[in-house]
């Protein structure tokens, strides 16, 4: 919300500087993000001030107040030399005057009179003829023969917009010799507005804070509306079919008017508030909506049919072409304002170019009217219209405003636009507000903010704010003012105690009881061991977007999904992020698709929730642990100039360190016959679960290297890419914290052993066959040799293990350990009919 201080200032009188007024509202929870000075100098020292000597000018510029002045015009003669040049004589107060060159096209021979800015020579402004803002200091100047010793000024030059097509025409009542800063010169604060301080989206709503914060008195706008006109009973007609989604509706009528350009000041206000002007009726309703906080709308009346406005649902296959230009296709589930014929306006949101107010417009038909907040958040998120007033719908409006801005509106219409403004209004209110009584104790102001405040100092604090206060014993009884719709609990009435009062004087205190007993979140300790594994294998944690489309994974799968089996949002709000992923991967490889392009290497990880339809309301939502790894196994250096690229068995190293660090025990690699993975390449992983007395093996995921098709259809250029897509709450269920042993000090025995089995023998298989019959002392086993060729029969290969053993109190002797090899050996010739070499 961007408040004009000057504006602000008619409604309440603001002893305090820009920027101390800036802190006071921010410490009230109305952030001032910024303060625009325009044409004004910010207090000297002043940490809001912007930097005047940035190499892009700020929005604003200071003017000087020697050198930019009102001026008015004396005289014009032609040019000379140049058709297109006109030489203007301004003056500027004590008998003063300059002779300038000027190309405007507003500025006529003959004219004298009129009051325009002018630039004496030194003065700083922006460069209008530059592409981009320029600083630049006027200097004397000869065009075409004629010396210039000074500017008539533009918008665009002043930094107060773009406009650079003519000069400046101020108003009659402008004083040659005034410094232009003391006649347009203005502060702009720019407050950033959370979503429950819908009541501050308007001057009057800052005006009412202001005045709560510095005891200063509110000024209400006077509305002496002339009503000269016939009645509008007869003339103008609404029915509201659905109150629920429209509570109120007061229409008005004004006859005769003239469409033409907004009057400086009104024009001056709206830019300075960032709006455009666009034709006095027009600037009338934007001007009283930023004033007063309710939004309006205005119809051609000559365009609705029998002047007969209703409020209902779309019908399918109706359609409205916005202010906008662009045409909608409107569905029963919004609500629209339409005549006999069909819709004119999509309700709170925009209006119809079939109605809007055009320069052909005489007579005005004026909207003001309450919405549903959820019906207009939701219909101007569909259809992509967000505006200044669905803004404010969608979070509420005073639901007393209607009558008095149709007042308002009506009074500068007439006075603007000229016209005859009709007797009464139309009003249909089917169930009027009910004012809100909540009871404040005492003891609930103590217990939140830890002030011992009494009921007489609660009740002073909430009446500046306009809360009516009946004092008790021990509590206040406090009516809610119709504007103040987010007030709905006790707690609400606090939170306003405490911003009256001022945060920064609530005492700093220790606290004065017990801590309360700490539950230790077992889940979450396990995530982040997870992590801390997963880091020190070198990958770096991602977090992709919990909302996908189906497009996405149909890339990665190949197939188009089912859309049945999704859980779809009713509003996205962008197409490519329309449901609820059902995997990590598919959004996780479109990161390492993007981050390959930039870097050699990309290793990331991801735990976070899938979702599932559920059998009640709310969807199922497991966690998972996703992974993916592609690029060159390690740096290029001058040692090695061209280095492997990741495969497998990286991945597989990296979930091995992972399990052996929850303690999972032995976790079973099977093959995998996943389409997305490559078929020799890939496994699903089974961990032991013992339980019950009997032990199940538990799937944890799959893990291995993509389809060289599904590389192709990521648009992944690596020769491998390894994912591995893991059930994280599995994983979290199964790990067992590890009990700590002592480092044995006696010497290891190792002992190797080769063997030649069937190649469709696993080699898990066989290394789990050697640990259940290598005894207690086995310390540890590997694969260390892997061969098939001569002089080993084809369809077999040998495999070769090392085994260490390690008693815990004596070094074993080599008899020992080889007796236990040789068991070893005859388990693999019955198991798997295996050779033992040589």
């Amino acid at each position: 919300m961007r408040v004009p201080l000057s504006w602000l200032r008619e409604f309440v009188d603001v002893a305090l500087s820009p920027e101390e007024l800036a802190d006071r509202l921010t410490l009230a929870g109305l952030e001032v993000s910024a303060i625009d000075y325009v044409g004004v100098e910010p207090t000297p020292g002043s940490v809001w001030a912007p930097d005047l000597n940035a190499p892009t000018p700020p929005q604003y510029i200071p003017w000087d107040r020697e050198r930019i002045l009102v001026g008015e015009l004396l005289e014009v003669r032609q040019h000379p030399n140049a058709d297109r040049l006109t030489i203007p004589v301004v003056g500027y107060g004590q008998g003063r005057s300059i002779e300038v060159v000027t190309g405007a096209p507003n500025i006529r021979v003959g004219m004298a009179g009129q009051k325009v800015a002018l630039a004496l020579s030194g003065a700083r402004l922006i460069d209008g003829h530059s592409a981009t803002r320029q600083w630049v200091i006027l200097k004397p100047s000869t065009l075409r023969g004629v010396r210039s010793e000074g500017m008539v000024c533009s918008e665009l030059e002043l930094g107060l917009s773009d406009e650079h097509e003519g000069i400046l025409f101020l108003p009659d009542a402008a004083v040659p010799g005034t410094p232009l800063a003391d006649y347009l010169g203005d502060i702009v604060l720019d407050i950033e507005l959370t979503l429950n301080l819908a009541r501050a989206l308007s001057i009057l709503g800052v005006a009412r804070e202001v005045a709560a914060l510095t005891g200063a008195e509110l000024h209400l706008p006077a509305i002496t509306l002339h009503a000269a006109g016939p009645s509008v009973e007869g003339r103008l007609q609404v029915t509201i079919e659905d109150p629920v989604q429209c509570p109120r509706f007061t229409a008005g009528l004004l006859e005769g008017v003239r469409i033409g350009i907004s009057p400086l000041w009104l024009q001056r206000r709206l830019l300075l508030a960032g709006m455009r002007p666009i034709s006095n009726i027009v600037d009338v309703s934007n001007y009283v909506m930023l004033e007063l906080g309710q939004p309006t709308h205005t119809f051609d009346a000559d365009k609705v049919v029998d002047r007969h406005l209703i409020v209902r649902q779309a019908r399918s296959g109706e359609k409205l072409q916005t202010l906008d230009g662009k045409v909608h296709e409107l569905f029963p589930d919004r609500t629209v304002v339409a005549d006999p014929r069909g819709p004119l306006s999509i309700a709170g949101v925009m209006g119809g170019s079939s109605s809007e107010v055009s320069e052909a417009t005489t007579n005005v038909l004026l909207e003001a009217a309450l919405w549903n907040p959820g019906s207009i958040r939701k219909t101007a998120q569909a259809l992509k219209l967000p505006s200044e007033a669905s803004r404010r719908f969608e979070r509420g409006v005073d639901p007393q405003l209607p009558p008095l801005v149709q007042r308002r509106c009506l009074q500068l219409m007439h006075d603007i636009a000229g016209g005859v403004v009709a007797q009464g209004m139309v009003d249909v209110w089917p169930h009027p507000w009910e004012p809100r009584r909540l009871e404040l104790p005492q003891a609930e102001v103590r217990r939140l903010l830890g002030l011992d405040l009494s009921a007489a100092q609660i009740a002073d604090l909430l009446r500046p704010l306009g809360f009516e206060c009946e004092v008790g014993v021990d509590s206040v009884l406090v009516e809610v003012p119709s504007y103040r719709l987010d007030v709905t609990i006790s707690a609400d009435l606090v939170e306003e105690v405490a911003r009256i009062y001022g945060y920064h004087n609530i005492p700093s205190t220790r606290l004065s009881d017990e801590l309360p007993p700490q539950f230790i979140d077992e889940d979450l300790l396990t995530e982040r061991l997870i992590k801390d594994t997963l880091v020190a294998c070198e990958l770096n944690e991602a977090i992709s977007y919990s909302v996908t489309r189906l497009e996405t994974v149909a890339t990665f799968t190949g197939v188009p999904p089912e859309p049945a089996v999704y859980l779809h949002l009713e509003n996205p709000l962008t197409p490519e992020h329309s449901v609820m992923r059902r995997a990590i991967l598919p959004e996780l490889l479109t990161i390492l698709t993007t981050n390959l392009r930039e870097r050699p290497r990309v290793a990331l990880f991801e735990l976070g929730r899938v979702f599932y339809p559920g059998d009640g309301l709310l969807p199922d939502e497991p966690r998972r642990l996703a992974i993916v790894m592609a690029g060159q196994r390690e740096p290029i250096s001058w040692h090695n100039a061209a280095p492997p690229n990741i495969d497998f068995f990286d991945l597989k190293g990296v979930l091995d360190a992972l399990f052996r660090r929850l303690n999972l025990g032995e976790v079973e690699w099977a093959p995998a016959f996943d389409p997305s993975f490559h078929p020799g390449r890939s496994a699903e992983l089974r961990a032991l679960v013992v339980g019950d007395g009997a032990s199940e093996p538990a799937v944890l995921g799959i893990a291995g290297e993509l389809h060289p098709a599904t590389r192709e259809r990521l648009g992944i250029e690596s020769d491998r890419v390894c994912a591995a897509e893991l059930d994280l709450d599995a994983l979290i269920h199964l790990y067992a914290p590890g009990d700590f042993a002592p480092v044995l000090r006696q010497p290891a025995t190792y002992q190797d052993i080769a063997v030649i089995v069937a190649v469709e023998v696993p080699a898990e298989r066989v290394r789990a066959a050697i640990a259940a019959n290598a005894g207690p002392f086995l310390e540890r086993i590997e694969l260390f040799d892997l061969y098939t060729g001569a002089p080993i029969p084809s369809g077999q290969r040998s495999l070769a293990f090392r085994m260490t053993f390690r008693a815990p109190d004596r070094t074993l002797e080599d008899a020992e350990v080889s007796k236990v090899r040789k068991k070893i050996g005859k388990r693999l010739q019955n198991d798997f009919g295996a050779t033992i070499r040589a």
